[in-house]
């Protein structure tokens, strides 16, 4: 049997942009990206802290250092900028696995979506 388990968390950053006019997905800073362990099109599930929006998408890189978090396509309706949201991305393993699994969960700055020190 196989679970899906909490992998990478990337806790309470803002919207820098909303582009309703592309062809969807989330373009996060890359060294956010890093940070958690996300790669370049994986599946990421959001969380909009302001009104409770909950959508799926994937990943593509912004920027590094630049702070972007740009909800694209039809994203763009469920977020504004200056939202705060939370970017998780799941993992499927096997329960033994689970249990010594630990998953990264970074902290950026919301003001500026740069990783504190």
């Amino acid at each position: 049997m196989f679970i899906q388990v909490l992998k990478s968390k990337i806790h309470r950053v803002t919207v820098t942009e909303a582009r309703l006019d592309y062809i969807g997905s989330i373009t996060i800073d890359e060294d956010l990206l890093d940070a958690a362990g996300i790669l370049p099109g994986e599946r990421v599930y959001i969380v909009n802290n302001n009104n409770g929006a909950r959508l799926d998408t994937y990943t593509i890189p912004g920027e590094r250092g630049k702070g972007t978090v740009c909800l694209n396509g039809a994203a763009a309706r469920l977020v504004q900028p200056g939202d705060i949201v939370i970017i998780m991305s799941y993992a499927t393993m096997t329960p033994e696995e689970a249990r010594g699994f630990k998953p990264a969960v970074i902290f950026p700055d919301t003001a500026t979506n740069r990783l504190l020190s």
